[in-house]
This record gives C-alpha cells, structure tokens and sequence, in this order.
C-alpha cells in the first residue's frame, strides 16, 4: 500500500470486501462478519469516520482475544405482547441490533409497536445504522446503548457516563430517511482517536485534560464534555436516559462499572446493555397523511431562511452528501487505519484494498 502521506483513495466496494475477509479469517461466523461490515461501513459510507472501518483492528482484537463471541447464538429469554428481552450471548454488538432491530420491526407490524432490550452485547458502532435500517423499512426507529465512562457530567471533573448514543430513523416517501445520530457528549470518544491519529486540533469546550479542564490537545484528552457547552446538563441528562434504557431496564452494567473498550482486558465479556424501539406511523393515522406530513416538514425546513454563507439541513441531509460522494469517488484513509490494515492483511493472508490514486494527481501526472 502506499505510504500515509500519499492520497489514495479506496472504494467501498472494496472496504467492504476487505473488512469481510478479515472477519472470517479470524473465525468469525458468517452472520457476525455480515453484521460487523455493514455497521462498520455505514459510519465510512456516511461520514462518521471515528465508527467506521477504523474499528476493524479493535473488532479482530476483541475476536481473538475472547472478549466476543465468534459464533454466538442469539436467544430471546423473556417479553410479552410488543416487548422482548434479546441475550446475545456476548455477540458483536452490531450483530446483537441489527437482530433486536429486526424483531422490534416484526413487533411493530404487529402491535404498532415494538421494543427490544438487549442483553450481553458488546460495542456497537454507529448507532444510527440500525435507526436507518428501521427508517428504510417504513417504521420509526429507536437506538440506544451506554458505554465505558468517559464523559464528565455538568460540571464535573470525573468520567461518570459514556457517550451514550440515541439514534433515530423516520422515513420518508420518496427521499432518504430523516436521521438523528448522535452522541450525548459533545463529540465520541473514538474522534478523540481520530483527531490523534490526524494530528488535528480538538475543537472548543469537547474535551477536557485529567482534572476536569478543557483542552484542545487531543493527545491531553482524558475525558469528554457532556453535549450543550455551558448548557451541558442537558447532554448529561440525554445520556442518564440512554444509561436508564441500556443498562438499567436491561439489568447489565452502568457506565461506570463497565471494563473500558480499549483494554487491556480483551479476554472478559463486557457485558454491554442496548435498546431498540421501532414504531408504525399507520397505527396512528393514515399513512398517506404521515407521508405528507414529513415532506412538508422537510420542504420548510429546507427552505427556510439561513445565516450569511451557511446551509440549512435537516439531520442527515450533510450524511446523504457524503455517502454520494464516497460511492462515487472513494474514501481516504487516515494513517492510523492504513497502518492497521496492512497488518491484518499479512497475518491473515486478506487481500488488501484495491487503492485508487486522486483525481488531480491523475491529472498533474503525479
């Protein structure tokens, strides 16, 4: 592969290929390699970067090491009516709701609503793949997962939450689903990564260094500030909901209790916590109004007046952009991952990406 410093732009077609190949060669079953790609690639196809194929490495490493299942068998163990329990059996997390979100849509088919907890699950990813996966079926959906602390609470100087995420998907006739993805800390932590990885400055008030102030220097970073700056007790208390939802209903562990993602324990289930509802806009109405509902909410939004030089965009809008431009053109890898994959094709004998040189150095010559 060329050096980090060189371009290349890799296709999705082949991330998807690579990340795949890697994911059996390691043992994992063919449901888990499905379910591990198609997350992985929702955050590399749509912008989300820092819960893209970047995680592929940390995936393998939990694999290997025990931490997940590699053939897990996935078994609902209790609910009634439009409620179920789902135990993963310390499955992928991506693997574990992808499976809840499919069972919550079945529910609300049924019943107009569906809910899943899940249990013994494990990190999951972008949280809005599976909101999507419910908006692209006709339904409203719902995600959310605790994890490890690493955010602060308002005003605090301790971790105490994770970034928590809460996902939702809601379709729309005609156009890409409206889409909410995002974490309840100013930014995931896995950006962090990124930003370190890049060598890039942090921006303002994310981030804050071991006693509790904020700091721009994404290698001093020891903990997150909760989403809303000065007005961050309202990202802890988005987070206390996600905690409530994942951990508490679900009975698996608080943020705080959790084994951190990074290791060094790669060998211990963690034990993760997640939940998912999915809901039938034509249980409530007729859809054909619902339908005509959200168009128009879109076509005001997008429409209405914006700021000198700025864009108004409904969420999602800035994923769509990305995701068209990626499928046309490829995406960039930063070094981190470059490095990563290059190992994991020698030790498991994987086919690397196929690397596309950038537009303008096949036009300079260069």
């Amino acid at each position: 592969m060329p050096t980090g410093n060189d371009r290349a732009r890799v296709s999705l077609v082949e991330l998807d290929r690579f990340c795949r190949e890697v994911l059996l060669a390691c043992g994992a079953d063919a449901a888990t390699a499905d379910a591990a790609t198609r997350a992985m690639m929702h955050g590399t196809r749509h912008g989300v970067d820092s819960h893209g194929v970047r995680l592929l490495d940390h995936y393998v490493t939990a694999l290997e090491g025990g931490r997940l299942a590699k053939v897990p068998k996935l078994k609902p163990v209790g609910g009634f009516g439009a409620v179920e329990t789902l135990d993963a059996d310390h499955a992928h997390g991506a693997l574990a709701t992808y499976t809840a979100m499919d069972r919550a849509i079945a529910l609300a088919r049924q019943f107009g609503i569906g809910a899943v907890a899940i249990r013994n699950s494990s990190h999951f990813g972008p949280a809005g793949a599976y909101a999507l996966e419910a908006a692209r079926q006709g339904v409203i959906g719902f995600t959310f997962c605790n994890s490890d602390s690493f955010v602060r609470l308002h005003e605090g100087a301790s971790r105490f939450h994770g970034t928590n995420p809460i996902a939702v998907g809601v379709p729309v006739e005609g156009q890409d689903p409206w889409l909410l993805d995002m974490a309840t800390s100013a930014i995931p932590y896995n950006r962090v990564l990124l930003y370190r990885s890049m060598g890039t400055t942090l921006p303002q008030s994310v981030a804050s260094d071991v006693s509790g102030v904020d700091t721009l220097d994404a290698d001093k970073a020891d903990m997150l500030a909760p989403l809303g700056g000065e007005f961050g007790f309202k990202g802890a208390g988005l987070a206390g909901l996600a905690e409530i939802l994942s951990a508490v209903v679900t009975g698996m562990s608080l943020s705080f209790d959790l084994a951190p993602m990074g290791g060094p324990d790669f060998s211990t289930p963690r034990g993760l916590g997640a939940f998912v509802f999915a809901i039938l806009p034509e249980a409530f109405g007729d859809r054909e109004r619902f339908d005509a509902g959200m168009t128009r909410y879109l076509d005001v939004l997008r429409s209405s007046p914006a700021r000198a030089d700025c864009r108004v965009m409904a969420p999602g809008d800035r994923e769509w952009v990305v995701a068209a431009d990626r499928e046309a053109s490829g995406v960039t890898l930063d070094p981190a991952t470059h490095a990563a994959f290059g190992v994991l094709a020698g030790r498991y004998g994987a086919q690397l990406p196929v690397l596309e040189m950038p537009a303008q150095s096949q036009v300079d010559g260069t």
